[in-house]
């Protein structure tokens, strides 16, 4: 069985490995079919993830086909799948309150274990979802979208809220899309032009506020000088979480959807006087799942748009690590593994 391993941060190989026997009781083997890259990926290869052991065979963003069931599996062998990559525990204080995405022992695939940059992965059944019609590039998707959907649900913000997601990345604009979605009037920052260019011209998102202005300037143009109903940060970027605090209105919220090592620290005055809320946003749960993936049916994702890099297995190697440096027009990256 051939796997893609990251061996040490920049050494990427394609090596052949046991093929997994039979699953155990409540698993199911798992022929990959396709494997999105993602951000985590690119810090994984490039030695910046902060949870990490190497080696490590990477890839989280998954769809497959279920091979053999183990003892107890319903699904049929032969299923098109996608994978919810969150190994939970299923006793801990977070999985007991069902929100198995912040388990206290998760395991993530491709990150705390290994993942499915390769041809076959055992997976425990609960983590697999009938893709019920999506394409298995499309249902490889569903996971990175899925980290957006969790985010707008978390804001609990209403229907024609101001909402202003930072970072025009793939999980910024996977926040776009599903903030839109929930009927929020949506402005992107960035300080890439070219990023936001994609997004207005390729997305709809028509609200920006780029490079050629301050950001505190650019916010009060866009929300009539109040600030932000809901901010979402997406940029893993500390000096943005901390300016971020500053473009919410008073009575609004903060989700923090990336993570960064650093210490976030703010204003206490100008947090009370907002009397504003801070929420982190961790993963995702079957909900957000099954959400994106009813999006994608109803046409609301334009995934042939999003979708802007393939590779195969074979070919990953020298495209991962080309691509962890040359970002100009990607937005996400998909690899083909052959199932």
């Amino acid at each position: 069985m051939q796997a893609l391993v990251c061996r040490a941060p920049g050494e990427l190989v394609l090596e052949e490995r046991p093929a997994p026997g039979e699953p155990p009781a409540g698993w199911a083997l798992v022929g990959v079919s396709h494997v999105g890259i993602c951000g985590t990926d690119y810090h994984i290869f490039q030695g910046k993830h902060p949870f990490l052991e190497y080696p490590r065979v990477m890839g989280h963003e998954v769809s497959g086909t279920v091979l053999k069931a183990g003892e107890g599996v319903f699904l049929p062998v032969g299923e098109t799948v996608i994978v919810n990559p969150y190994i939970a525990c299923g006793t801990c204080i977070a999985c007991r309150k069902g929100k198995p995405n912040c388990c206290t022992k998760i395991q993530v695939l491709g990150v705390h274990t290994d993942g499915a940059m390769c041809e076959e992965i055992f997976v425990p059944a609960g983590n697999l979802y009938p893709a019920h019609g999506l394409s298995a590039t499309d249902a490889a998707t569903v996971e990175f979208l899925a980290i957006g959907a969790h985010a707008v649900r978390r804001s609990l913000a209403p229907v024609g809220s101001r909402a202003l997601v930072i970072g025009a990345g793939p999980i910024g604009i996977g926040t776009a899309i599903f903030s839109r979605i929930a009927g929020h009037e949506v402005t992107l920052l960035d300080m890439s032009a070219e990023r936001l260019d994609f997004a207005a011209r390729e997305l709809g998102f028509s609200s920006t506020i780029g490079p050629d202005e301050p950001a505190t300037q650019g916010v009060a143009r866009a929300s009539d000088g109040e600030g932000f109903d809901v901010v979402f940060d997406a940029t893993g970027n500390t000096a943005s979480i901390k300016s971020s605090f500053a473009h919410v209105a008073h009575g609004g919220v903060l989700v923090i959807v990336s993570v960064v090592k650093d210490d976030i620290s703010f204003s206490d005055p100008e947090f009370h006087k907002r009397e504003m809320m801070v929420i982190g946003s961790r993963n995702a749960t079957r909900e957000d799942f099954d959400h994106v993936a009813e999006s994608i049916r109803r046409g609301l994702v334009p995934l042939d748009r999003i979708v802007t890099h393939r590779t195969t297995l074979a070919e990953a190697p020298g495209d991962l690590a080309r691509w962890a440096h040359e970002k100009s027009g990607l937005i996400k990256a998909v690899i083909a593994v052959g199932r």
